[in-house]
């Protein structure tokens, strides 16, 4: 078969797909190297707006940890983890709030609008949208969410936007807090009934093994995702976005997927190809699929 020929048969794979997904939000939790690298954040830029274009609403939400403790080195203030969690004296919380919206907010959205006048960066602080309370005084402002109100999101997905949420909440002392990405993108897609939520992250998706790369579980039911979270097996960054896949999903999402961002196009293989990529948590009750990458 030809390249124009493939190029012709791909795009008629992907027409079903496109009308299943009309009209249908899709939340986009945007993380690691995707995030980082210019090229890999301008190539998820572009799959961003072609969804867009062809019917979805795309909801992004973003954290920018590396970004944060590469700002605070610089400034010589001390970078220190609890649980994997950041310790955000008053101090830092100023550093995170400048970080998350007055740059990487700004670079993503710049980085979709280099196509047309589309994203509208915001933070959780505008409108309220993102509260939350502190989540323990050994931390400082870290925060727990406690409350979401989409009023702005639902704005600007019905004047044709695609909105970038940096996670900053509103704190009970009127000031700010640091919470979860992946939480919030959880919580968000849940709220605004969102057909899907993705998380783009470093690894190809949940493992049963991690040790074992041909161990990637394709398919999970949200009865055994629950057992997993439950269960104490899972460490680092996948423990918050499987446990925020359990609550979207259990929130009436329809579908959660944890996907590898470095993958190039890979929004637009989960969302309009019938094999998909990386892991996929559903409301159904079905057993573990845990089958072999080829």
């Amino acid at each position: 078969m030809s390249d124009i020929h493939l190029k012709a048969s791909t795009l008629t794979e992907a027409l079903p797909w496109i009308k299943r997904t009309w009209g249908r939000t899709i939340v986009i939790k945007y993380g690691g190297s995707a995030m980082t690298d210019p090229e890999l954040r301008a190539h998820v830029a572009s799959d961003i707006v072609l969804m867009k274009l062809v019917g979805i609403n795309p909801v992004i939400v973003h954290g920018g940890g590396p970004e944060i403790s590469s700002f605070m080195d610089r400034l010589d203030m001390p970078v220190e983890f609890n649980d994997g969690l950041r310790v955000t004296s008053d101090e830092a919380m100023e550093i995170v709030k400048m970080v998350l919206v007055g740059k990487v907010n700004k670079e993503l959205v710049s980085a979709i609008n280099t196509h047309g006048n589309l994203a509208v960066g915001i933070s959780g602080d505008d409108a309220n949208l993102i509260r939350a309370k502190q989540l323990s005084p050994h931390l400082g402002r870290v925060g727990e969410v406690t409350g979401i109100d989409t009023t702005v999101v639902t704005k600007l997905i019905d004047d044709g936007f695609i909105p970038v949420i940096a996670t900053v909440a509103v704190a009970e002392d009127g000031g700010s807090y640091n919470v979860n990405a992946d939480a919030v993108a959880g919580r968000i897609a849940a709220d605004l009934s969102a057909d899907k939520v993705i998380f783009l992250t470093d690894v190809d998706g949940l493992y049963a093994d991690p040790a074992n790369k041909t161990s990637l579980i394709r398919k999970l039911s949200l009865e055994s995702a629950e057992e997993i979270v439950a269960g104490g097996s899972l460490k680092g960054g996948m423990l918050p976005k499987v446990s925020a896949c359990v609550k979207a999903v259990r929130g009436g999402v329809r579908r959660a997927h944890i996907l590898n961002g470095t993958v190039p196009h890979a929004l637009l293989l989960e969302v309009y190809t019938e094999e998909g990529v990386g892991t996929m948590i559903t409301p159904a009750e079905e057993p573990w699929l845990a089958e072999e990458v080829m």
